[in-house]
């Protein structure tokens, strides 16, 4: 294997090459051959050194193998400080992206181009780190404080022309990276440039209430995480240390993070989202069938959202409704969604109606006969879908994929009534689909392998997240939500409030508490999906007392005005409701409950391990691959905190043997249905 760091000498530029395939990660071996690399050229005739990367990108970050492991000699910061220190002027190049590492490595160089098509980013916080090389201290002193804060707070990438205006990029090329970065290099030369130490510029100063505000926002846009506010606490420290002092202080952070519970559980969902796309018996090899055009059955909320999904990423769509009035309607809603796009920045007007003009209504079902992908979009009635799919066997061509969209039937009931069970399988997108990242791609008892991986590279087309489940009752994320729900709803008859439980949940990292998300989502969903099924699988209906009667007083929710909560018809605003108060504690003294004070442990234990619980049941089952999986589902598909890691990774951070023991514990004074 060749070294990953190469040298020569082109004019009078000394010319440094990382070459470590895929993404030219900075591992170890490149850490040593760029710091050998430059001592040599340092050393040598060249008067000026550019250091650059063959392949697809710059450097895209750290090597992900070493995550975990200690640091071995030389560590980054050592490299970074190597390079600034050069007597010799030292220029970066930059095409694809600089990530993390790869662009402290940029911000340590004394001059920086890139290609237009360039970005640039301090990712760290995604995996609850911090940049650990002096990017805390470097990036305030090219770009200021408040632009440093939103690169690193937030982790998201920006372009090459916006690093420029931002002081972060010096010049920024059409094309011909390496021809324009050698012709600049000479030119800099030419006119007595040397080097320029980030390091020793001063960070322009600012108010401390600029601190005191990206806290605040950051208690929202990142509640419960410790990188974001330790990335603030360095910025800050910039502004008041030199450099050194500084560094170190940025330094004893990222060890703190680099320790911490959070930055672990951020690290497995990192892992866990690559592993989640990995079929364990499907082969590598398997031939995959090309999705060329797409067809959405139900113009409603979800197919609505479905058919833009594909059509943001280029790929036609026919919508099929029942009438021309309800395909009207259904076009209403996607072109509001578009025009909310539009209006916040988001989307240009053209390309607003370009996405809407790949979508095309139909109430014909010989309009899908040459559609690759049919994904079925309507409310969950089992029969409706099973006529639909006979429609489908009927009228679509060979080889075209049939898709469900359910979030708890039957797939292979469904994919029975076809000729073609092989080409069938569940897509289950989650509500607003054009939104909403995770996609459950449920395979079915028939469903062919190729079937399985071209549904599976369907999902990251849309740029949705794909976790593979097999056919039970909810699959796997609806499946655990239902225990989950149903211990909030004991926790009410027993003695909390629906405020209670929900501030409980919210705290522990929870988007939303689970009355709230029941509110969201419609109590009528929950109340008709338990009603159709047959009672051995229902179970007691005691716990959902209290959501029944709300259901049946036609208090449905959000949509209603009123479910737990009442809201605002304006700004939806949750409001506390005394009458439900006072139907809860009817509905104790009814089941000879008497009602106690639950403290806020004892909600988020009940409720998260009644997750965890299910989530055992699953992976024994064999309906999940992994732990990781149910962890990325409950991420992306129902709000848990990214700092838990998951519900899994949860689990195994507080011990199994603690969750088996207050599992066993609450079984035994609660039961597993009744509230009392």
């Amino acid at each position: 294997m060749s070294h990953p760091v190469s040298y020569r000498v082109v004019g009078n530029v000394g010319v440094v090459t990382i070459d470590n395939p895929p993404v030219n990660a900075f591992s170890l071996a490149v850490r040593k051959g760029l710091n050998d690399t430059i001592s040599d050229a340092i050393a040598d005739d060249s008067g000026i050194i550019l250091i650059a990367c063959a392949g697809r990108t710059f450097v895209a970050g750290a090597d992900i193998s070493e995550f975990g492991k200690p640091p071995e000699d030389p560590w980054l910061p050592e490299v970074l400080d190597n390079i600034e220190n050069s007597p010799k002027p030292v220029v970066t190049a930059v095409h694809g992206t600089a990530l993390g590492g790869g662009f402290e490595l940029v911000l340590a160089s004394h001059y920086r181009c890139a290609l237009a098509s360039a970005k640039v980013g301090l990712p760290e916080v995604h995996l609850g780190l911090l940049p650990g090389a002096g990017g805390t201290q470097r990036t305030p002193r090219l770009a200021g404080v408040e632009a440093a804060l939103e690169l690193m707070t937030s982790g998201r990438p920006i372009p090459a022309g916006k690093a420029q205006a931002a002081g972060l990029i010096d010049e920024v090329f059409d094309d011909d990276l390496e021809g324009n970065a050698l012709r600049w290099c000479e030119q800099l030369l030419a006119d007595g440039k040397g080097p320029v130490k980030v390091s020793e510029k001063a960070v322009p100063q600012v108010d401390a209430a600029v601190f005191d505000g990206a806290r605040q926002l950051l208690a929202k846009r990142a509640r419960g995480q410790l990188a974001p506010f330790r990335i603030v606490d360095c910025v800050e420290a910039a502004t008041r240390l030199p450099y050194p002092q500084g560094a170190e202080f940025e330094r004893e952070q990222f060890a703190e993070c680099m320790a911490s519970p959070q930055s672990a559980a951020m690290r497995h969902l990192f892992f866990a989202e690559r592993q989640a796309a990995k079929v364990r018996d499907l082969p590598k090899d398997t031939s995959l069938r090309n999705i060329r055009s797409v067809a959405v059955i139900g113009a409603g909320t979800m197919g609505g959202g479905i058919a833009m999904s594909c059509a943001n990423v280029g790929i036609p769509v026919k919508l099929l409704e029942v009438d021309a009035a309800a395909l009207e309607r259904g076009f209403g809603v996607i072109e509001g969604n578009y025009a909310k796009t539009v209006k916040k920045g988001r989307l240009s007007q053209e390309e607003a109606a370009a996405r809407r003009g790949r979508i095309e209504g139909t109430t014909d079902y010989a309009d899908l006969a040459d559609a690759d992908l049919v994904i079925e979009a309507v409310f969950e009635d089992p029969e409706l879908k099973k006529t639909i799919f006979r429609k489908l066997d009927e009228v679509c061509k060979p080889g075209a994929i049939l898709a469900t969209n359910t979030s708890y039937q039957d797939v292979d009931a469904i994919a029975g009534v076809t000729n073609r069970p092989g080409d069938c399988l569940g897509l289950h997108f989650f509500s607003p689909a054009n939104v909403m990242k995770l996609l459950e791609v449920v395979r079915g008892a028939k469903t062919d392998d190729d079937v399985l991986a071209t549904a599976i590279r369907f999902a990251k087309t849309i740029r949705k997240v794909p976790a593979v489940a097999r056919v039970c009752y909810g699959f796997i994320g609806n499946r655990m939500f239902n225990p989950y729900i149903r211990e909030a709803q004991k926790l009410l008859i027993e003695g909390a409030l629906p405020e209670t439980v929900d501030a409980a949940l919210y705290e522990f990292g929870m988007a939303m508490g689970p009355i709230a998300v029941s509110d969201l989502a419609g109590l009528d969903v929950g109340y008709k999906a338990r009603m159709a099924l047959p009672e051995e699988v229902r179970g007691d209906d005691t716990p959902f007392k209290v959501a029944d009667a709300l259901v049946e007083a036609g208090r449905l929710g959000q949509k209603s005005g009123a479910g737990f909560y009442t809201y605002d018809p304006e700004t939806r605003r949750a409001s506390p409701d005394p009458e439900v108060v006072t139907l809860i504690e009817k509905t104790s003294a009814e089941l000879g409950v008497e009602r106690r004070d639950i403290g806020a442990e004892e909600m988020v234990e009940r409720c998260v391990f009644a997750l965890v619980n299910e989530g055992l049941k699953i992976l024994d089952e064999g309906i999940a691959q992994r732990p990781g999986d149910i962890d990325i589902v409950y991420l992306y598909g129902y709000g848990f905190a990214v700092h838990r890691g998951g519900p899994m990774f949860y689990a195994d951070q507080v011990g199994l043997d603690h969750v088996l023991a207050r599992v066993r514990e609450f079984h035994e004074r609660f039961g597993s249905d009744a509230p009392a």
